[in-house]
């Protein structure tokens, strides 16, 4: 699985030198979750939020985020993608798309792959899983 992961993140990076790993990834949970504050990515990565900071400056200073005052604490900022920023995101996440769905149809038949539809369903749904809340 690691393997997998190294390989898609250097599909999402080739063609794109100028971005960092944390950058793309920062900036993916942003487009798909923003507005937030910085410290929420920071968590959800496990990065102290001076590292968030810089990596959220490196993309203001791109062009792919701004911040607005927060409204509820004027003493934090939300971070939003900009157009392009979204166009990015999308753009890298398509990439690793069709990279995975090639990949798979080189190498995986059919059966295997309706296996892994299967297997990624349980996936999501142990992803969501709160095992200390009981089921419904």
């Amino acid at each position: 699985m690691t393997r997998l992961r190294a390989r898609l993140r250097a599909e999402s990076v080739s063609g794109s030198a100028d971005w960092t790993w944390s950058q793309i990834t920062t900036l993916a949970r942003i487009s798909n979750y923003g507005p937030t504050t910085a410290s929420a990515p920071a968590a959800a990565v496990h990065v102290r939020p001076q590292s968030m900071a810089e990596t959220v400056g490196a993309l203001r200073r791109q062009g792919l985020v701004t911040s607005e005052p927060d409204p509820s604490d004027r003493r934090k900022s939300l971070i939003s993608a900009t157009a392009e920023g979204h166009g990015l995101a999308a753009s890298l996440h398509a990439v690793r798309e069709a990279w995975l769905e090639a990949a798979l149809a080189q190498v995986a038949t059919p059966d295997e792959r309706r296996t892994l539809v299967e297997a990624a369903a349980i996936m999501q749904r142990l992803a969501d899983c709160d095992p200390h809340r009981p089921r419904p």
